[in-house]
């Protein structure tokens, strides 16, 4: 049996926008206010997802969510048609309005966090949506994650797919961008690091003073005992207090790992050395190669800048290990001059290939936040949504619905329009149609 990880990154949505709503995200908030071109942003997504799949990776896409949301808004008590509750909600209410325009779902590590059947106790595909608690447009995602998860991972031989935890900040669940797995190779039994930033029911432990601690203990062993996992192939690391403060918002922007390599800064972790320890013991004999970037060798700021931490580790077919990073890195002279160095220092790690994704980055995301890793065997992968798993067809298709679905340029003062609705929703029938998914978004149901 063959095992692969693919990954399913998120196809950036119409209403692809600056609104800086995410406290805690440097990038979000410095990029506040400027204009957006969702064209232009999509484009760049579907370009590193060909780009992965040319490279021999298995490679899908998921669907994003239908903005304006417009059912939140009627539950916040706007009131009359569409095009009066948009009018209303932008005048009354504009921070609630730019929330619901939000098109956040783009950065698929926060979609769900994903147990392998290798891992679990049923032998099946474990996926629960994140609840985002943590920030409300993006606490606006879970149900409709969760449908178009179940339309992609269908098949309940294959997959089990779980409620999102309760809407509660004791429950704060991140998703993917806490989760790291660890394993010798993708279909055998590995190590999953869930990383948390505070503890939920005891205020005396240490926890950030200035950024919000996103993910919580409790929630992170919620997701462990609903994936069905053992207590010896999971290990709980809290993220270092200091570097939230310092705009890390998820663990994701300060470490990755792939397989038997795990990359950080030497300040991602509280009691790293304890960590790591834990981890070793629990993968077994085989050597893990633990990569730390040192603080005199790349700034917390400039890993944040340029998203160090945020790229994608990828096993290549031919079994060496390649960096997907952001072109930021490339530009950032102390990042470029590691990762020069990095290919010297006989890690698995052996080739870096650059992407431009700033449409991407400007909100706060680079190549590891826009792709939910999901590993899975031959017969998994079989099991699939093969309407959403990217070739040449639907990669062709996806750019042609994107020219004429998406505008070049997105202002403020577009997000009123009611026209952009009524292109939204067309856009979006017409892609659920593309891929297979039946009816996941509210105004078809």
């Amino acid at each position: 049996m063959k095992q692969f990880e693919v990954n399913f990154d998120g196809l950036v949505g119409p209403t692809h926008n600056y609104a800086g709503l995410s406290f805690g995200n440097v990038a979000s908030l410095n990029n506040a206010k400027s204009n957006s071109s969702p064209k232009q942003a999509a484009k760049q997504g579907l370009k590193k997802m060909k780009a992965l799949a040319d490279m021999g990776m298995q490679q899908g896409v998921l669907a994003p969510q239908e903005r304006p949301d417009i059912l939140t808004l009627r539950r916040l008590g706007f009131t009359g048609t569409d095009a009066q509750v948009l009018e209303k909600a932008a005048k009354q209410a504009p921070a609630i309005f730019l929330a619901c325009c939000s098109a956040s779902s783009m950065w698929t590590a926060n979609a769900a966090t994903v147990s392998p059947s290798a891992d679990t106790a049923d032998g099946r595909v474990h996926f629960t949506p994140a609840n985002l608690t943590n920030k409300f447009h993006r606490s606006l995602e879970p149900e409709v994650t969760g449908r178009i998860l179940k339309a992609t991972f269908a098949d309940e031989r294959y997959f089990q797919h779980h409620s999102h935890l309760p809407d509660n900040e004791h429950f704060g669940d991140e998703g993917a961008a806490n989760h790291t797995r660890l394993c010798s190779d993708y279909g055998h039994a590995g190590v999953e690091m869930f990383v948390f930033g505070r503890y939920a029911f005891d205020a005396s432990k240490p926890a950030p003073k200035r950024f919000p601690a996103r993910q919580t203990l409790e929630a992170c062993q919620a997701i462990a005992r609903l994936h069905g996992l053992s207590d010896e192939g999971v290990v709980y690391v809290q993220q270092n207090p200091d570097v939230i403060d310092q705009g890390v918002f998820h663990n994701d922007v300060i470490a990755v790992g792939n397989r038997n390599v795990l990359f950080y800064h030497e300040q991602a972790f509280f009691n790293t050395q304890s960590a790591l320890d834990e981890i070793q013991r629990k993968y077994g004999e085989e050597k893990l190669h633990f990569i730390q970037v040192d603080t005199q060798d790349v700034s917390v700021e400039d890993a944040v800048k340029t998203y160090l931490f945020n790229t994608q580790i990828i096993s290549l077919p031919n079994d060496e290990m390649a960096i997907i990073a952001p072109t930021e890195c490339q530009e950032n002279p102390a990042v470029s001059r590691y990762l020069d160095k990095l290919l010297t220092l006989g890690t698995p790690i052996k080739q870096v290939h650059f992407f431009d994704v700033k449409q991407s980055m400007r909100n706060g995301g680079g190549p590891a936040c826009l792709r939910l890793r999901v590993a899975l065997t031959d017969q998994e992968v079989d099991a699939v949504n093969p309407n959403t798993l990217i070739n040449d067809s639907l990669f062709s298709r996806l750019n042609q619905w994107v020219d004429k679905h998406y505008r070049d340029e997105l202002t403020f003062d577009d997000l009123r329009d009611p026209q952009l609705l009524t292109e939204s929703r067309s856009a979006l029938d017409e892609l659920t149609q593309i891929m297979k998914l039946g009816s996941v978004y509210p105004f078809q149901r």
